[in-house]
């Protein structure tokens, strides 16, 4: 029985001990959590639009460390944070990797377009006005179709001036979109006419 008391006191002053070493954990692992936050902040709207899946793992994991600290398991926080952080903090430069490579992408059928749609442009109006001027129209072309063809083109001719304002102020995407719209109304025009489409896109 006289052992009780000293027992007693060394499970007391254990307590103590793991109390305080959790309290030393607390705020560097609050700090680390803290850290990782501010890094997936960092990468923005990039990172969810070009690299979502790698976004949303380190937000998991995030989530998963918040979970321990709040049940002030601050040793499975130290322990995982710190890879976390540095996963957290590569989101940045890959998001503004895959961004270079995905407008680079767009770039490039924005030039083939841009190459291609004017030249079919011009095909068309060269057709119409060597229609204009035969007495017999086209096998397959009708008056018409002449007509509509006129009107249509016209309203293309402004749709890629809309496309080309559109590039011009960075919306590469955006311009892309409506690019790709011109192109399939002059494709339906340049059939209407019996002449070739544009292969661009």
């Amino acid at each position: 029985m006289k052992h009780i008391p000293s027992l007693r006191i060394m499970f007391t002053l254990w307590a103590a001990l793991v109390l305080a070493a959790c309290a030393n954990l607390q705020q560097p692992a609050q700090k680390l959590l803290a850290d990782i936050d501010a890094a997936v902040a960092a990468a923005g709207a990039d990172a969810q639009q070009y690299i979502p899946d790698q976004l949303a793992d380190v937000k998991q994991r995030l989530g998963d460390l918040k979970a321990a600290f709040d049940k002030q398991d601050y040793k499975a926080v130290m322990a995982g944070a710190p890879a976390l952080l540095t996963s957290a903090k590569a989101l940045a430069a890959a998001a503004a990797a895959k961004k270079t490579e995905v407008l680079e992408k767009l770039n490039t059928q924005w030039t083939a377009l841009a190459t291609a749609l004017p030249q079919t442009v011009a095909a068309i109006d060269a057709r119409i006005a060597t229609i204009a001027k035969t007495r017999k129209l086209p096998a397959g072309v009708t008056k018409d179709g002449v007509t509509a063809a006129k009107s249509a083109l016209a309203d293309a001719k402004s749709a890629w001036n809309d496309a080309t304002s559109t590039f011009g102020a960075g919306n590469v995407q955006g311009a892309l979109d409506k690019a790709n719209a011109v192109k399939a109304q002059l494709d339906g025009i340049a059939a209407k006419l019996g002449i070739a489409a544009t292969s661009a896109g």
